[in-house]
């Protein structure tokens, strides 16, 4: 009997994607072909974070789509979305950890996932000469 309920404990410990996922994610950045390009992560659920591309970012799960917009002189900026959806994982939240569990995921994030990689693309601007400072 003891077996039993250690079994079910582990079961609905294992459908709550906020312990088997966790609320934060890593985030691939890419510029193929330009390095050093300064990209701006924003949504509401993460709000403004910037890098320097190529970089991978922690970022916070959310239900928001993250806009990304990436600058560098003498090439066309670069725009981009790194798309949320759901874990697959909730599915066995409501099967087995039920509302509760549910909640706790929707809450925290862990219920969302992203892209793991961005890919934004920058053209050169013909003839531009990057000013010396």
């Amino acid at each position: 009997m003891l077996a039993r309920s250690t079994l079910v404990a582990v079961v609905l410990m294992a459908g709550c994607a906020t312990i088997t996922r966790g609320t934060m994610q890593s985030i691939s950045v890419n510029t193929p072909g330009v390095t050093g390009a300064t990209c701006t992560l924003s949504s509401a659920s993460v709000g403004k974070r910037t890098i320097t591309a190529p970089a991978t970012i922690a970022i916070e799960k959310g239900s928001d789509n993250i806009a990304v917009h990436c600058k560098k002189e003498c090439h066309h900026d670069g725009v981009g979305v790194i798309a949320s959806s759901v874990e697959p994982m909730t599915a066995g939240n409501i099967l087995i950890g039920g509302v509760v569990g549910l909640g706790v995921d929707a809450v925290s994030g862990a219920i969302n996932k992203y892209e793991p990689e961005a890919t934004i693309q920058m053209t050169p601007i013909p003839g531009c000469r990057p000013r010396v400072v």
